[in-house]
Formats: structure tokens, C-alpha cells, sequence
């Protein structure tokens, strides 16, 4: 039985949203797979969202960027917190590729933690990244100043470490959309990936009593300790808020939408995010991969706050405009909630042709072709 190890960054749930469904489509393809899933997400949503059996162990592969919010990130924090990841990084390997031989690892894939695949290619185990971005891009612009002189700063030793990492993968699978990474010599386009829920908007409107006309607005910041004031936004006719318990938030419109249950397939039980966002009318969110691709791959236009300074946000907005109907919203327009032309546009706009969320299969088929042997 092949051993799969899988790293996915806590930072944020778009790298939970990318890797999910390459693994419930591999394990579709090659059942008698074992699947271990090392990330310091909650146990309960990597396993509300991969449902092909696996075993979990909490471990950070990378720091990723340290946020505010889900829209700042903290330059200096996160500077320090690499220095310290990185203060002993020859042994930090080291014991990687230990833990990973201990393991009995067959192959990694990483999303897109740089330290497993580093100790994957010192234990000599196939390895691949997977994501939309990597890290020592993200590193080298807020961290590191173009170079002065010969010696290499401290800063960019880190981003080259980073970069050796993923440079030395069997592959870089890059999703669609994603940065261009054109400094990766083994880098792999895929096309995008996305899990598709169920539009049960029957089934809401007849749970929460609402008629056919009135509007389901989701609000969702992609997993990262944030939130809008909603209880002080304007009331708009015929809108009601969908938002998430943990931002108590007191208004007349809004749903809290873990009160959500499923009643035609497993009655009591939480709808999913992914059904919920397939019966939602409109998605307000910060640029991120799985809620652009999620919804776009959904028919579920979008509302969005952009992160200008983020460097993959050209890329994913860019796809975004092209594939949806959506509008970008200023910052302070969302805090006081003055969306109504927004929303009406975003209705009234033409139908792109809906995408179609084929890269889970393709580097699912990959890994088979990489574990078959």
C-alpha cells in the first residue's frame, strides 16, 4: 500500500480548498492509497472537506505570512518568524526527512509548505508542490530589498532556501489561476481546482422561511481571523446575510449559516460550505483561491475587497473578470455596507460560460502515475 504524505498550510483555507478535492478524486482512482494529511488546520475541516479516509498529524511546513487581518499582513512579524524557522534550517531538514522516513512515505505533496519537500529530497522521496503560489515569492516581496552589494542578506539566504525547495520538486503543479512562478524550472500548469456543492435552495428557502425572491448573500474571509461589520450595515430589501456564528453579528438580515442543516441526505447535520455557497445568490470575500474558484466554478458572481499589495491577487482578480460576473468593492464602502449598486449590477450582468473545475482529476491522475510505481 502506497503511503501518500500530504502538507497543507494553515495559512488561510484556500490551500485546504486546492488539495481536497486532488485527494477524494485519487482516492477514487486508487482506493488502497494511504493518505497522511500533516497541517495545522482543525482536524474538523480538513475533514469536512476530504472525505477520502486519512490520518492526521498537526505540523506547520511554513510560516507563511503572519496577518492582522485578512487583508493586512504584519511585514516585520512575519520577518522574525522566518528568521527563527530558518535559525537552524540544515538540522530543521534533517529531522523532516527523519520524520518522513519514519513515516514509510512513498511520496509527498505539499501545499505548498517548502520544509517537507526540503526533507523529502534529503530522505530521497518523490516529491511534488501544488498551489496557486509559493512562498519565496510571497517572501521576496515584503521582505527582501534588491541586493547592494555581493554578500547576501539574511533575507535573501531565507529566499533562497525557500526557492531551493521547491525548485528541486519532481514538479510544481500549479493551479489555474495562479502566480507565474517563471523562476521554476519544473513548474506544471494545471487547470483549476475546485469542489463543487449542490444548490439546495429549495431546501434553505423552505428551512429559514424565505420566499423565492429574496437574496442569499454568503460572506466569507477564507478561514484567516477576520470579519466586516455587518450588524451596522444598511438593511437592502430583499438581501439576507449569510455569515459564519463565531462574528455574533446582530441584525435583522443575517443568517448565521452553521444553523444550515441538510434534510434530504443526512437529516440534522451541517449543509456543507461548498452547497451553501452553490444556493448563495452572490459571495462577498477577500481575493483567495478557493472563494474565486469556488464560486466561479458554482455560477456565484462575487463581491470582493482587493488586496492590491498581495502578490497573487493580480492573477486571481485578472481570472476572476474574465470567467464571473463581479465587482470590487473600496474597503470603506464595504465596512459601512453600501453595496446595493454592486449587488444589483452583479444580477443584472450576462453569464460568462460557467468553468469547469478539471485539475483535480489531472493531478490526481499524476499522482497515480507517480505512486504506480
Amino acid at each position: 500500500m502506497p503511503h501518500l504524505v500530504v502538507s497543507i498550510s494553515g495559512h488561510g483555507f484556500g490551500h485546504v480548498a486546492q488539495t481536497a478535492p486532488v485527494l477524494n478524486a485519487l482516492h477514487r482512482l486508487l482506493p488502497e492509497v494511504k493518505i497522511t494529511v500533516r497541517s495545522a488546520v482543525a482536524v474538523e475541516h480538513l475533514r469536512s472537506r476530504i472525505h477520502a479516509p486519512f490520518t492526521h498529524l498537526m505540523s506547520e511546513g511554513d510560516i507563511g505570512m503572519i496577518m492582522s487581518s485578512a487583508l493586512d499582513v504584519c511585514i516585520e512579524e512575519s520577518r522574525a518568524a522566518y528568521y527563527q524557522f530558518h535559525s537552524n534550517w540544515d538540522n530543521r531538514v534533517e529531522q523532516e526527512a527523519q520524520i518522513l522516513r519514519d513515516l514509510g512515505t512513498a511520496f509527498v505533496l505539499s501545499n505548498v509548505g517548502y520544509l517537507p519537500l526540503a526533507g523529502a529530497q534529503l530522505a530521497g522521496i518523490p516529491n511534488a508542490a501544488m498551489c496557486s503560489l509559493n512562498w519565496a515569492d510571497i517572501y521576496r516581496h515584503y521582505c527582501v530589498n534588491p541586493p547592494t552589494n555581493a554578500t547576501q542578506t539574511d533575507d535573501q539566504i531565507i529566499a533562497t532556501q525557500i526557492h531551493a525547495s521547491y525548485a528541486s520538486a519532481d514538479a510544481f503543479l500549479r493551479a489555474t489561476p495562479g502566480m507565474e512562478m517563471n523562476n521554476l524550472p519544473n513548474l506544471i500548469p494545471v487547470a483549476p481546482i475546485a469542489a463543487v456543492g449542490l444548490n439546495r435552495r429549495e431546501e434553505l428557502n423552505q428551512q429559514l422561511k424565505l420566499s423565492p425572491a429574496e437574496k442569499l448573500v454568503l460572506i466569507s474571509m477564507g478561514g484567516i481571523a477576520s470579519r466586516f461589520p455587518v450588524e451596522s450595515w444598511p438593511r437592502i430589501e430583499g438581501v439576507r446575510w449569510l455569515v459564519q456564528e463565531s462574528w455574533q453579528v446582530n441584525h435583522p438580515d443575517a443568517i448565521v449559516l452553521e444553523s444550515c442543516q441538510t434534510k434530504n441526505f443526512c437529516p440534522g447535520t451541517r449543509m456543507s460550505f461548498s452547497d451553501l455557497l452553490a444556493s448563495s445568490d452572490a459571495l462577498i470575500c477577500k481575493p483567495g483561491y478557493g472563494s474565486f474558484v469556488e464560486a466561479t466554478c458554482s455560477g456565484v458572481p462575487v463581491l470582493y475587497v482587493n488586496r492590491p499589495d498581495w502578490p497573487e491577487s493580480p492573477a486571481l482578480v485578472e481570472w476572476l473578470h474574465h470567467n464571473n460576473r463581479c465587482v470590487e468593492v473600496s474597503r470603506p464602502a464595504m465596512e459601512l455596507g453600501i453595496i446595493n449598486d454592486q449587488l444589483t449590477h452583479i444580477w443584472h450582468a450576462s453569464h460568462p460560460v460557467q468553468v469547469m473545475p478539471t485539475g483535480a482529476m489531472q493531478v490526481a491522475n499524476w499522482l497515480v502515475s507517480k505512486l504506480k510505481r
